[in-house]
């Protein structure tokens, strides 16, 4: 029968051992600000590997604008000239609104494809993932508003507000735009598709922008139409912009938008971060 000895493990110098460690010092954990700017990056580069978001902030945007202006000016209020002052403000604010959507479906993408898990596993800061994202869709609200606005100005658009009054219009919409996508974004972790949560949040846009001020008068609506249209958030969005860029806006409507989205920034903040750690801790 054979034996089988026992291998004998030569000890091995201290020298030795103190040259295979390394001395480096361990690199330090980076800030939650740090990190966020890195999703933020990668959010940036989306528009590099995905050129379809740039026909979403480009000519998405040019084509409602003109086929608007062009095909309901002169019925809506005598000239297309005299109706661009009034629609050119609405389709801003159409516009930016129905982007905030597409902050849900892209994270919901992530989700789907184990992205997130990968994140989870990082010794990161855990909300950077939709920081960063939420940060990166503020970059493309900013070049929808501002490829509107340009286009504006090259049909004939002179708002009375002057330069400081676009400006300050620009940043009452895109602070609503950042809040309004915190509710997507809640979505997008609780439904188990991007289509679904693309589908969810039109059927929520489509009532809310084209049943307001952006289009026509809510006074030439039916009572019961108007009622609704006088409530709806959006339009005291766009009656605060227009007031904002014509420089005749009135405090209490820029105080409702500003109370609006303070409101669901206070709401669906906190519970997106509750969803997303609960689906993290899963």
């Amino acid at each position: 029968m054979t034996t089988i000895q026992p291998t004998l493990v030569r000890a091995v110098p201290n020298e030795a051992l103190h040259r295979a460690l390394s001395d480096r010092k361990r690199p330090t954990r980076p800030s939650s600000w740090q990190v966020s700017l890195i999703f933020f990056w990668r959010a940036l580069l989306k528009f590099k590997h995905v050129p379809m978001q740039i026909f979403d902030v480009t000519m998405f945007p040019i084509m409602m604008t003109v086929m608007f202006t062009y095909l309901f000016g002169g019925a809506l209020a005598g000239s297309t000239s005299k109706y661009l002052y009034t629609l050119l403000p609405g389709i801003l604010a159409q516009t930016v609104v129905f982007i905030t959507m597409y902050t849900g479906v892209a994270v919901n993408t992530d989700v789907a494809k184990g992205i997130f898990d990968r994140f989870r596993s990082m010794p990161i800061w855990k909300p950077a993932p939709l920081v960063g994202a939420l940060m990166g869709d503020t970059v493309r609200y900013t070049t929808a508003a501002t490829v509107v606005t340009v286009l504006g100005l090259i049909l004939g658009f002179r708002p009375d507000g002057g330069l400081f009054g676009v400006l300050a219009g620009l940043a009452l919409l895109l602070f609503f735009a950042f809040s309004l996508s915190w509710i997507w974004t809640a979505l997008s972790l609780v439904m188990q598709t991007p289509e679904s949560v693309m589908m969810t949040s039109s059927m929520i846009l489509f009532p809310l922008t084209f049943v307001s001020n952006i289009l026509v008068d809510p006074e030439t609506m039916p009572r019961g139409v108007r009622a609704f249209v006088n409530i709806n958030p959006i339009t005291h969005l766009v009656t605060a912009v227009r007031g904002l860029m014509h420089g005749n806006a009135e405090t209490g409507d820029v105080l409702v938008v500003i109370a609006v989205a303070l409101a669901l920034n206070a709401i669906f903040a906190p519970l997106t971060m509750r969803l997303y750690n609960n689906k993290n801790a899963r």
